[in-house]
């Protein structure tokens, strides 16, 4: 299931809100944003010490964002993910993901009960960057 959650993710998703992007370009929390808007997805930074990030407006929280998002990646740690996941389903995103090494089951299960998907420690640049090299 989760190898169809990511195509579907990625496949569907335009508009990216990345909770935790950060300034730091060695940081995954900005390289991989800065990868996926590369190939075409909108980033919308989510970082309250930001006023921008790639060449984005940065917003403090997800309920400030003043459009809809398609997909919430959260770039948190593990334990800090259950406020950002009702953020997420509270401002209609469709689906939401956690970053390698990220994951918090309570979080996913409450993402999964609102009938959006999710995807627990997986990096969408990695994911992205597979998909393409086998679709050559």
């Amino acid at each position: 299931m989760t190898e169809q959650t990511i195509d579907k993710l990625l496949r569907e998703s335009k508009t990216i809100a990345v909770v935790g992007l950060s300034s730091r370009a060695e940081r995954a929390g900005h390289y991989v944003p800065a990868y996926l808007q590369r190939h075409g997805y909108r980033i919308v930074p989510v970082n309250p010490a930001l006023s921008e990030a790639l060449g984005e407006r940065a917003y403090a929280h997800l309920a400030d964002i003043p459009e809809p998002i398609d997909l919430v990646l959260i770039f948190q740690r593990s334990e800090n993910v259950p406020p950002f996941v009702d953020q997420a389903i509270d401002i209609g995103a469709k689906g939401g993901g956690m970053q390698s090494d990220i994951s918090n089951e309570r979080g996913a299960e409450r993402v999964r009960a609102a009938g959006l998907d999710v995807v627990q420690d997986r990096c969408m640049m990695v994911e992205l960057r597979r998909r393409n090299e086998v679709a050559r």
